[in-house]
């Protein structure tokens, strides 16, 4: 005789009628929600227990995703890739340290001329505003606690920081050689990829890697690209306004835009206040024509360019990943948390586009493929 339908089990004999189908959907997604945050709580722990570690690997994988059409032109040329990857991890040390040398030595050269502009806007504000010119007043000695790191005053700092210093070195190493490796045996990481995946995974955990590489070095190379528009053009401006440390401020822009949102406005509001405490309130607002005009090309134009083919995020999402990674990590972490952000995105878009459709679901994987391609 046969069963009824409500009592009629499924593969994990479970009866399907114990439960109406939009709760059993909700107690799965629940389940895998559960599932995710244990894994990523996991990963997290790891992180920070062994941050000394998991931070240049990061870093190289960064880089790697950076300089990867580089590394592959050179393998395109007939290079070994041995060699291929020497000569992309030597580019790294000459742009890298070119452009580390450029910023240190702007700020050097502009870094005092910034901080006594600070003090003396901090100071016409509290003339004017009172207690608000007094906080600003303290914000100006703690960024000239912070820059005196880069000038003939931090003899006493550099000494008591050897230890930090050493470990920088170290783990820049570090991630020097680990770029070197990622980047001349990629192939191989698919290969292993496919070796400890489940069987019948493999294929889509390497469409997944794929996906969240991709992501990032879209995001990295675009967010480079939109940095050294943004630090030159506010540079010239400021030039332009004849700005004291015009090029350490746009060094400066440059690197904060590495921190998305909240490096352009910290650094935008830098520059303003240096204007006003050089050149009068009318530069200062000049200048803050300059960055808003600077601001706008790169949410209006630079973005939506550069950055659609690659991935995209909502700025709620991008101020959560931050604030995140500055728990975590610090300042480390807000530089790292947004391209890896961008890999999860990549995942998830990766995932939906494969399973969020039901009716691609069931169909073939080359007919779901084909019917990508032709949308």
């Amino acid at each position: 005789m046969e069963a009824p339908r409500a009592l009629a089990r499924s593969d994990e004999g479970v009866p399907r009628g114990f439960l109406p189908g939009p709760a059993r959907h909700i107690a799965v997604w629940s389940a895998l929600t559960l599932l995710v945050t244990g894994v990523v709580s996991v990963g997290v722990w790891i992180c920070v227990t062994f941050q000394t570690a998991v931070t240049p690997m990061l870093i190289a994988l960064l880089g790697t995703a950076l300089l990867g059409p580089f590394y592959r032109r050179l393998v395109a040329m007939k290079f070994n890739k041995s060699l291929a990857a020497g000569l992309t991890c030597a580019a790294v040390v000459v742009v890298m340290g070119g452009a580390a040398y450029i910023v240190v030595a702007a700020l050097i050269d502009t870094g005092d001329q910034i901080i006594t502009s600070l003090r003396d806007a901090a100071k016409s504000l509290s003339d004017e505003f009172g207690l608000a010119g007094t906080s600003l007043d303290d914000l100006a000695k703690n960024a000239k606690e912070l820059l005196s790191k880069f000038g003939g005053t931090a003899a006493s700092g550099v000494l008591t920081g050897v230890s930090a210093v050493s470990e920088f070195v170290a783990m820049a190493i570090l991630a020097m050689l680990l770029m070197f490796f990622f980047l001349r045996d990629s192939d191989k990481a698919v290969a292993s990829l496919h070796s400890l995946a489940p069987r019948g995974s493999g294929d889509t955990l390497e469409v997944m890697a794929r996906r969240a590489f991709r992501a990032i070095e879209g995001y990295m190379r675009g967010t480079t690209l939109i940095a050294f528009i943004d630090g030159a053009c506010i540079a010239i401006g400021l030039l332009i306004l004849q700005v004291p440390g015009a090029i350490g401020l746009g060094a400066l822009v440059f690197v904060g835009a590495y921190i998305p949102y909240l490096g352009s406005f910290l650094s935008g509001a830098v520059a303003i206040l240096v204007a006003f405490a050089d050149r009068g309130l009318v530069t200062a607002l000049w200048a803050v024509g300059v960055v808003f005009a600077v601001q706008i090309l790169e949410g209006n134009v630079l973005q939506p360019m550069i950055h659609s083919r690659t991935v995209q995020m909502h700025p709620a999402a991008i101020l959560l990943a931050l604030t995140a990674g500055a728990s975590i990590a610090g300042i480390l972490g807000m530089l790292l948390a947004v391209p890896l952000t961008a890999a999860v995105s990549g995942v998830l878009s990766e995932l939906r586009a494969r399973y969020g459709d039901g009716a691609g679901a069931t169909a073939p994987p080359g007919s779901r493929e084909v019917a990508r391609a032709a949308g």
